[in-house]
């Protein structure tokens, strides 16, 4: 089943929200009308009934009940308010009756009924009435007295009241509703402008945006936070372009050294000196070839947040003296004077201790790729306020100022022919800077031309961590 527009469901809830309101509102203005004009007939019956006790009470106090009888039928019987009057003694005898009453008795409340004030409506041939019965006291005696009048005035009012309300009501109800829909439509017509270019925005046309609100509302907010997303989205997907593109030009690199290697192996019978050489190079080119793949798999898992961290503290002086070690061997190879400075007191921090070996292993690799003999490497360790910090300072060729910015860029290298001799892949500092903002660090270099390059990280430390007890 298909669903309603947002539109025609918004006009159905207000519809539906204004006929509640008019629903509330005409029923209680009819009330209130209803009490109004009742309050004013019995008004009008409590002044009757007050003229009826000032007459009771100018009456002698041992008048007889025939002689009270003849006083009240001569003043009440020609007046228009003993029309609908009848009066019993305290004894329960009938005083005066009018002849309204006695031709409808149905209307008769009896005196033993009558006790305080109150009053009653009735309908007597297709006439409305209104009686106010109240036991009232006079010269010491007491008189039930039930005093009526016609309330015809009062229920015709509210009759065309209810003709009205319920003759206009619909036709407010179909306005609202008219203006509703064209309101709902007015204020959605943006979201069929951006429905209308999202459809538009493809793979091949990610650089469109949404067309830009200036409503100042939700809608504006939601177009904004759309755009920024579309800007995510780009920049990801150029990304992903651009490293595929250079992914796919290094692979090709090795592998048509490889290709190439084999045909000249093979074109002509060879000395055994010869295909040794010949092998020892596609070797090279294989071990080059599995390195960059093994940096790309690392990477990819890293975009696709795959890649695991095994957090725990980590003391970063133990880490970097076990580096050192190891690339001792390396500075002897290559006439590089290695040195290090790493205090003994402890420097923990949370983080993953394979991946922050790996962290000090690039920035070593690249300084000794571009220090030439006879040069220095010195890799230092120190504590700043609430950082530890890692230096790598080589006195290699350095980096210009327009390549700084771009050294942590995937496959960037400042010289790719140099860097290809020295077996680089441009994947190294990325994934270093991959790993300093998985830990909550920072990187930077500083370096200028011929004066070698300085690596700054910056990690946050944390308070050496308490031992747990050993079991006796």
């Amino acid at each position: 089943m298909k669903r309603l527009s947002i539109g025609l469901r918004l006009t159905i809830w207000y519809l539906a929200i204004f006929a509640l309101g008019e629903l509330v509102f005409g029923a209680g203005m009819w009330f209130i009308l209803r009490e109004s004009l009742f309050d004013i007939v019995d008004d009008s019956l409590e002044s009757q009934v007050e003229d009826l006790k000032s007459f009771l009470n100018a009456q002698k106090k041992d008048v007889s009940v025939a002689k009270l009888q003849e006083e009240v039928s001569e003043s009440y019987g020609i007046e228009h308010s003993g029309d609908f009057l009848q009066i019993y003694s305290e004894n329960g005898d009938l005083i005066y009756r009018s002849a309204f009453l006695q031709a409808h008795p149905s209307t008769i409340i009896p005196a033993d009924q009558i006790n305080g004030q109150f009053f009653r409506t009735r309908r007597v041939e297709h006439q409305h009435f209104r009686f106010l019965c109240e036991k009232l006291t006079a010269n010491g005696h007491s008189y039930a007295v039930q005093m009526g009048t016609s309330s015809d005035d009062a229920v015709g009012t509210l009759h065309l009241f209810r003709y009205y309300l319920c003759l206009f009501a619909p036709l407010l109800l179909l306005v609202a509703a008219g203006v509703g829909y064209w309101m709902s439509r007015r204020a959605l017509a943006p979201v069929d402008v951006l429905v209308r270019t999202a459809r538009d925005i493809g793979g091949a046309n990610l650089s469109s945006r949404l067309h830009k609100l200036e409503t100042g509302d939700e809608l504006q907010r939601l177009c904004d936070t759309l755009n920024e997303m579309l800007d995510r989205i780009e920049t990801a997907f150029l990304r992903v372009t651009q490293f595929t593109a250079d992914a796919s030009h290094e692979l090709r690199t090795p592998v048509s050294l490889i290709r190439t290697e084999a045909e000249l192996a093979l074109r002509r019978s060879r000395g055994e000196d010869e295909y040794k050489e010949s092998l020892r190079h596609i070797l090279l080119e294989a071990e080059r070839t599995t390195s960059l793949i093994e940096q790309l798999l690392a990477l990819a898992r890293a975009d696709s947040g795959r890649e695991t961290l095994h957090v725990q503290p980590v003391d970063l002086c133990h880490v970097m003296r076990s580096v050192t070690d190891g690339w001792q061997q390396v500075s002897a190879m290559r006439d590089v004077r290695f040195t290090s400075s790493v205090h003994e007191q402890s420097t923990f921090v949370m983080g993953d201790e394979t991946l922050l070996r790996r962290l000090a292993d690039i920035l070593l690799d690249n300084a000794f790729k571009y220090t030439p003999s006879p040069g220095s490497v010195q890799l230092s360790l120190e504590q700043n306020d609430e950082s530890a910090v890692i230096r790598v300072q080589d006195s290699g060729v350095g980096i210009a100022q327009e390549d700084q910015s771009k050294i942590f860029e995937r496959f960037y290298r400042v010289d790719r022919a140099r860097s290809r001799d020295q077996g680089g892949t441009g994947l190294g500092l990325a994934i270093a800077q991959w790993i300093v903002a998985q830990h909550r660090g920072s990187i930077t270099v500083e370096s200028r031309p011929g004066e070698g390059a300085t690596f700054r990280v910056e990690l946050p430390m944390i308070t050496a961590p308490v031992p747990s007890p050993q079991p006796a």
